[in-house]
């Protein structure tokens, strides 16, 4: 006999509703037991399935109702690396949590993936743990779903046979929260995804990005760490984003940066780490944005900013020992920089009122031709550099006037 157990929640004799009726149902290894697909055929809308310590091959499960799945400690679901899903979500109010899902194949058919959630809203996907699947979570057209303490681990050798940890697409009202990502072509894909909150994420040794996002808009990223990918963050053709006390670190490489800003605008970047990347950031019709109280450290470019970026501000800010602070290819510059702290300024305060009296130009001339011709690093510390600086000041009109700070600091900020 199947062993089934059936709670009550009260007042069944008093024609109680049905949707505030619940029942538990309990899956196990062994012939006493329903399995998973089984137990989710057989519960009604709103019941609570629990699945035991045990090791199961399913996949495929389809889930059409409301319903609660828990794992207890152990519980595996392994596809045998098929091209398959394991979790087909299509109702809302479901929760799935505390399970160790393995091996979905690689298909370039089907994007098959650990947990998809298709057309359902008000999920929540907590507490598991996701390792050798083709993508991670997947979601499609879904809003207002709640994606936290997830661990997604892969070890993709190659980007072109790689999936996405955490992957969305048409939807809105997001919470993806606390989650680690790693050894995936991105931790984090948004398409076409608005009104969301991305929070307290590490999404790190990934092949291509720590977090991917196009054409989302009013979406706010707080407090995560993207650290050793082939790139930090790429945010594009997007609107209205807000990036803040987030940590860049170490995305090194020949074409590398920690943050990629193509065709963005009016947004805020405030309260940011940039530390051993690249490139800072790279902004390339960027446009209305405010870039204020962040870190630049050690970076090989702090920012580079193209001359099709318009109207940015680009204020309190500390540079520390950047190899090159801004790099640009324009003459001119239609953005704001001011009252930011450069390691390499070596003016004075006569008032001391803790702003520099002489105005700071972060733009030098070798930055401009190591940007035009990247094998010149090689002459780096040479006595060229020495020459470059004083032609430099002799026909200053090589490179931008207009991109010029009016008030650097003396001192860098504390931020804490």
């Amino acid at each position: 006999m199947k062993n089934l157990f059936l709670f009550i929640l009260l007042g069944l004799s008093c024609g109680m509703p049905t949707q505030l009726l619940s029942a538990k149902w309990h899956v196990g290894p062994g012939g006493d037991f329903l399995t998973i697909a089984a137990a989710i055929a057989a519960a009604a809308p709103h019941d609570h399935i629990v699945v035991h310590n045990g090791h199961y091959f399913e996949r495929q499960l389809l889930i059409d109702k409301p319903l609660q799945l828990t794992a207890e400690p152990g519980a595996v679901i392994d596809a045998k690396n098929e091209a398959e899903d394991i979790f087909l979500i299509t109702s809302d109010s479901v929760e799935i949590s505390g399970f160790l899902l393995q091996n979905v194949g690689v298909s370039f058919l089907y994007e098959c993936a650990a947990i998809r959630l298709r057309g359902a809203n008000y999920a929540k996907l907590q507490d598991n743990r996701i390792e050798g699947c083709y993508f991670g979570i997947y979601l499609e057209r879904v809003s207002n779903t709640d994606v936290g303490n997830n661990y997604i681990k892969n070890s993709f050798a190659e980007e072109v046979n790689a999936g996405n940890a955490i992957h969305a697409w048409k939807s809105k009202k997001l919470h993806i929260h606390n989650n680690v990502l790693t050894g995936h072509r991105d931790g984090i894909y948004f398409e076409f995804v608005d009104d969301s909150l991305i929070e307290c994420n590490n999404s790190y040794g990934n092949l291509r990005y720590g977090l991917h996002f196009m054409f989302s808009n009013r979406d706010a990223y707080l407090r995560n760490i993207f650290r050793d990918n082939a790139a930090g963050v790429a945010v594009m053709f997007s609107h209205n984003i807000e990036m803040t006390a987030n940590d860049f670190l170490h995305n090194w490489g020949g074409a590398s940066y920690g943050l990629l800003l193509k065709e963005i605008s009016d947004g805020q970047i405030r309260q940011n780490h940039f530390i051993r990347n690249t490139v800072g950031i790279l902004a390339e019709g960027a446009n209305r944005l405010v870039m204020s109280e962040n870190q630049f450290t050690r970076n090989g470019t702090a920012i580079d900013i193209k001359g099709n970026c318009l109207d940015n501000q680009i204020t309190a800010n500390n540079f520390l020992a950047n190899t090159f602070e801004v790099v640009t290819n324009s003459k001119h510059s239609n953005n704001e920089f001011k009252a930011n702290y450069w390691s390499g300024y070596l003016g004075y305060d006569l008032d001391r009122n803790g702003v520099g009296d002489v105005p700071y130009r972060p733009v030098d001339l070798f930055a401009k031709i190591t940007h035009e011709i990247p094998a010149a690093t090689m002459l780096l510390h040479s006595n060229i550099i020495d020459l470059l600086e004083i032609g430099e000041k002799t026909f200053p009109q090589l490179i931008p006037l207009e991109l010029t700070d009016s008030m650097p600091r003396i001192r860098p900020y504390s931020y804490d």
